[in-house]
């Protein structure tokens, strides 16, 4: 590969680093009080809301069953008011999140709705208040599960990035999809490929260790 291939491809995986990471922390901070309002707020739960738990979860549900691609294009007017083009590596960053927001909603309520009920029923009966609960009891011990989700939502979200190249969206997949397959170059698409396993499993290696070191019973069994 040529120099100025590698450099295409180095600055390539920059870009969908960037995508990623900006995709995954914006969802993260809206899906997570997401999903756990979510797992707390259905009839007769902990910040009982059974309406709006319903419409949210209506939301949600609607978002995640959009295929991704289709929702990179039915979205392109909101894209453009957001990053002002809808084309590139800040442009596709906006279908990302849209997408990571639902799916991290869904892994964490599922995380936290995995916590005893006993737990919770013994911080009710030392008063603690539902804020409380969930801050002190509901997160913590969901926390390894959490971390789970993440690193799932993530290694998502890389092959995400890798499809918003069909619609210049930037990054590995675009050079893949311009050089791999337009200019017919397959070693151009073989490194693209070798270097998304590489991220992928350097993701869920960090993700399952983190998450190992969270958990109480594992770390003293």
């Amino acid at each position: 590969m040529s120099p100025e291939l590698l450099r295409l491809l180095v600055q390539a995986t920059l870009d969908t680093l960037q995508m990623v990471a900006v995709a995954a922390s914006l969802g993260t901070l809206v899906g997570l009080p997401l999903g756990v309002f979510l797992a707390t707020s259905g009839r007769g739960e902990l910040l009982a809301a059974p309406w709006l738990n319903r419409a949210l979860g209506l939301v949600v549900n609607a978002t995640r069953s959009t295929p991704f691609i289709i929702l990179v294009v039915a979205i392109i007017p909101f894209t453009r008011l957001l990053a002002g083009t809808s084309i590139g590596t800040n442009a596709a960053t906006v279908p990302l999140t849209v997408a990571a927001i639902p799916f991290i909603a869904r892994l964490v309520e599922g995380a936290v709705r995995e916590v005893d009920g006993g737990l919770v029923e013994a911080a009710r009966a030392f008063g603690a208040s539902p804020l409380q609960i969930v801050l002190k009891v509901l997160i913590p011990e969901a926390l390894p599960g959490i971390v789970l989700g993440l690193t799932l939502a993530v290694v998502s979200l890389i092959g995400f990035s890798a499809m918003v190249g069909a619609v210049g969206g930037g990054g590995l997949g675009d050079l893949g999809i311009r050089y791999g397959y337009q200019r017919f170059m397959p070693e151009m698409m073989l490194a693209v490929v070798v270097v998304l396993i590489v991220l992928v499993q350097l993701v869920q290696t960090l993700g399952d260790r983190l998450a190992r070191r969270m958990n109480k019973r594992l770390r003293h069994g």
